[in-house]
């Protein structure tokens, strides 16, 4: 394993992104779409938030409401915006910082996703995901 590897050799650079004027409505369609669990919110390529998919099910908090569960989460989702439901200016990293370095940050701050930014843009996301993958190759 290599210590001084930077998180760019691992960082997802494909990215799916949103807009904070798109609907939650259009952030579900690209979970389940994309099978991914975070999505960078940019206004043009800087990040302002990310949203989970964590924080999508957080809101839709009624299980077995009814017969159609799709009722609850449309009326949920026509109360909030993207914006109220995304985590605000989120920490970011450089796409020099190490893998061992944003290790140590998902393990302390308890994030699943770091976005990753240079000069200003979201050049890629690493995610708990990709360190572990990361480690997987090594043995």
């Amino acid at each position: 394993m290599k210590k001084r590897e930077p998180v760019s050799k691992i960082m997802t650079t494909d990215l799916v992104t949103i807009n904070h004027t798109n609907s939650l409505f259009d952030a579900e369609k690209l979970f389940n779409k994309h099978k991914i669990r975070h999505i960078p919110v940019v206004n043009n390529k800087q990040i302002i938030g990310i949203l989970s998919l964590t924080d999508l099910l957080r809101i839709s908090f009624v299980d077995n409401y009814g017969e159609d569960d799709s009722q609850v989460d449309t009326a949920v989702y026509n109360m909030l915006s993207i914006e109220q439901v995304m985590v605000k200016d989120p920490v970011h990293i450089a796409p020099s910082l190490t893998i061992k370095e944003v290790a140590e940050i998902l393990a302390k701050k308890e994030f699943h996703a770091l976005p990753v930014v240079e000069n200003g843009e979201l050049v890629g996301i690493v995610t708990t995901t990709d360190l572990l993958n990361y480690l997987l190759e090594q043995y």
